[in-house]
C-alpha cells in the first residue's frame, strides 16, 4: 500500500489529468464557514473517499475551539475502519488537506507507522509539519482496531 500526501491545489490538477487508479482518498478540509473552501469533489474519479471537516489545530489550542482531546476528531474510529477496508481491497491511499503539510501528513504518518513502522519518515521530511493531534488520534484508532481483530 502506497500512502501519498497532496495539497488541494495539487490534487485538483491531478483530477483534471493523471489521477491514479486503484486509490482511496482521505480528504481533510476546514469546517464550513464564510471563509472556507468547499471540499474537493472526487466523485468523477473514485467513490472511495473519507471526508473530514476538521480544524488544523494543536493540543494547546483545543479548548479555544471548545474541544478536548477526546472530543476532537470524533469520526476517527470510522476512519480507521475505512483505512483497513481500502488496504484489504488493495488500494493505495491519498491523504489530502488544504496545503498538504499538516493534517494530511499527520494522517499519512500514522498509517505508515501502524502498518510499516516508518511513520517517522514523514516527520523527518522538511516538506511536512504533521499535525500531532491528528497523528495520535489516527494511530491510536488503528492500534485499537487491530487489537480488536
Amino acid at each position: 500500500m502506497q500512502v501519498s500526501i497532496y495539497s488541494r491545489e495539487t490534487v485538483t490538477k491531478l483530477l483534471k489529468s493523471g489521477f491514479p487508479e486503484k486509490v482511496a482518498v482521505i480528504s481533510f478540509y476546514d469546517p464550513p464557514s464564510a471563509n472556507s473552501d468547499p471540499p474537493v469533489d472526487y466523485s468523477a474519479k473514485t467513490d472511495r473517499v473519507f471526508m473530514v471537516a476538521i480544524h488544523d489545530i494543536d493540543l494547546s489550542v483545543l479548548p479555544e475551539f471548545h474541544f478536548t482531546y477526546d472530543s476532537y476528531f470524533p469520526e476517527v474510529d470510522k476512519l480507521a475502519e475505512f483505512i483497513y477496508e481500502v488496504k484489504s481491497d488493495g488500494l493505495d491511499i491519498i491523504c489530502q488537506c488544504e496545503y498538504g503539510e499538516s493534517r494530511s501528513s499527520g494522517c499519512a504518518a500514522a498509517i505508515l507507522e501502524h502498518f510499516c513502522k516508518n511513520g517517522i519518515s514523514i516527520f523527518a521530511d522538511y516538506r511536512y509539519y504533521p499535525n500531532q493531534v491528528i497523528y495520535h488520534k489516527v494511530f491510536d484508532a488503528l492500534e485499537k482496531l487491530a487489537a480488536e481483530k
